[in-house]
């Protein structure tokens, strides 16, 4: 697996704030993001800004009113989990709800890993943990046109002829939503007309149940079974696999 390299103290070339966050290991640079907005990362003792550049070894930095060191590079760990419905995608929950943290073996435990592209509490399957903020950042930027691919069980019988409206894609709260591929299932089983695979490129929240609900459809049950060439394959509910350099390689992979 290739190391991430660690920041040295010694060069002084500013970066901005999110990427310097993702390199320290504690997040992607979306979620980095999020907490500038939140106001939850402070520049010698200011509220960071979006776009704020840093210089590391010069500028203090702190993340809910502790300190960020640049020496907290640690080797990179990526895992893959198989999500069970009823957990969230989340290490911070002040409910006090089930994480999928809870699942990691205590080898994995106290680590700080986050979720490269999340998945709703009501939703299952293939979720990425690292704590490489740049391997994170690769899968969940759009431009870089990841495919995942969602198993969906619908409340109704889906028309076909919806089909090119949803690949074209709808504006919702300010974000267009929209679908790569929608391939109906087979004619086989009890409720087959009900059931889609879905591939996205995107990774905006609750995407498919977003837009499902915009032409009329709610989502009884969703699964992510493959991101890139990686496939959920035998991995049981709930258990981790540790990602080997070529899975991760299938990850970037169409």
């Amino acid at each position: 697996m290739k190391a991430t390299k660690p920041i040295d103290p010694t060069n002084l070339a500013p970066v901005r704030v999110q990427k310097f966050l993702a390199d320290c290991g504690l997040c992607s640079r979306r979620e980095a993001e999020q907490w500038i907005r939140d106001g939850e990362i402070t520049v010698n003792g200011a509220i960071a800004e979006l776009g704020q550049k840093v210089t590391p070894g010069k500028d203090f930095l702190k993340l809910r009113n502790k300190p960020v060191l640049a020496r907290q590079i640690v080797k990179p760990i990526t895992l893959a989990i198989n999500k069970p419905k009823g957990y969230l995608s989340s290490n911070r929950d002040p409910f006090h709800a089930q994480t999928i943290f809870d699942l990691l073996p205590k080898e994995y435990q106290g680590m700080k890993l986050f979720c490269a592209g999340r998945l709703d509490k009501d939703s299952e399957g293939l979720l990425i943990l690292t704590n490489d903020g740049n391997l994170a950042n690769r899968i969940m930027h759009p431009s870089n046109e990841i495919i995942k691919r969602y198993r969906v069980t619908l409340n109704r019988a889906f028309d076909p002829s919806r089909i090119p409206s949803i690949l074209e894609g709808v504006e919702r709260d300010g974000e267009k939503l929209f679908a790569k591929k929608i391939i109906p299932a087979a004619a086989l089983g009890p409720d087959h007309e009900k059931r889609l695979e879905i591939h996205l490129s995107q990774g905006r929240k609750r995407e498919v149940r977003r837009l499902m609900e915009a032409f009329g459809y709610y989502v009884k049950q969703l699964k992510r079974f493959q991101i890139g060439r990686f496939v959920l394959k035998t991995i049981p509910v709930g258990a981790v696999k540790l990602l080997t350099e070529n899975d991760i390689k299938l990850l970037f992979k169409n």
